[in-house]
């Protein structure tokens, strides 16, 4: 793997919960960057696919009627 060196700021939130994931994993922070990204940049979901496929998942789902709505 061919790499670029890059530099960054973190919020220390971000620091503190990268720092817990390299501990529990055992794996470089370099590493938990480099797999946040790759989730992150996927390219290949299709939005309208993804809806068909959660369709009828909650077939008991029930909305109230127009009648029930309260206006502001």
């Amino acid at each position: 793997m061919s790499a670029t060196r890059t530099q960054i700021y973190l919020t220390e939130a971000q620091r503190a919960r990268i720092d817990q994931v390299t501990a529990a994993e055992g794996i470089p922070m370099a590493e938990v960057i480099r797999r946040a990204l790759d989730e992150y940049l996927i390219d290949d979901v299709d939005a309208a696919e993804a809806l068909r496929s959660t369709f009828g998942t909650l077939p008991d789902a029930a909305s109230p009627s127009r009648d029930e709505w309260q206006r502001g």
